[in-house]
């Protein structure tokens, strides 16, 4: 199984909103700053978030996003189905169309699979992640890398 790209910035995203959450809203240029991910790829992130209910957007002055709930309600896989992306481990994307348009030997398998990363995934929340004592030190870490003016960047963007 591989999360492709989209589901992992979308949960970096979605935690580094938690991060700040008592901060006010996030731009996304200050996350795209702090987290190495493109804006325009956030932007189309974001989209899907806002319209799944995880995020709200904030305008004008001050402005930029904020989590909808708090990030002890959200978990990784809320935020992964969201967008769109599916936990399915097997070839045939769940059709049941592996070998030759029938069900292989071991879909049954793979698609226990998922399920199992689904409920693990499921089981964790964005705040309980940020709480893992590994995660606070990259945390940390990228607090004290971040300039003044990262903070100070034009927060009209919503």
């Amino acid at each position: 199984m591989r999360l492709s790209t989209k589901g992992r910035y979308a949960v970096t995203a979605m935690l580094d909103l938690a991060i700040h959450h008592r901060d006010g809203a996030t731009t996304l240029a200050e996350i795209s700053a702090s987290q190495g991910i493109s804006l325009s790829y956030l932007e189309q992130l974001f989209a899907r978030l806002r319209k799944n209910g995880l995020v709200e957007g904030i305008r004008g002055p001050g402005g930029g996003y904020r989590l909808s709930r708090p990030p002890e309600e959200i978990s990784v896989a809320d935020v992964i189905d969201a967008i769109g992306e599916g936990i399915d481990v097997t070839l045939c994307a769940g059709s049941e169309d592996c070998q030759d348009g029938e069900r292989c030997l071991t879909h049954e398998l793979w698609q226990q699979l998922g399920c199992k990363i689904h409920e693990f995934l499921n089981s964790v929340t964005l705040a309980g992640f940020l709480e893992r004592k590994q995660v606070s030190v990259i945390i940390e870490r990228q607090l004290n890398r971040m300039t003044p003016d990262v903070r100070a960047l034009d927060r009209t963007v919503a």
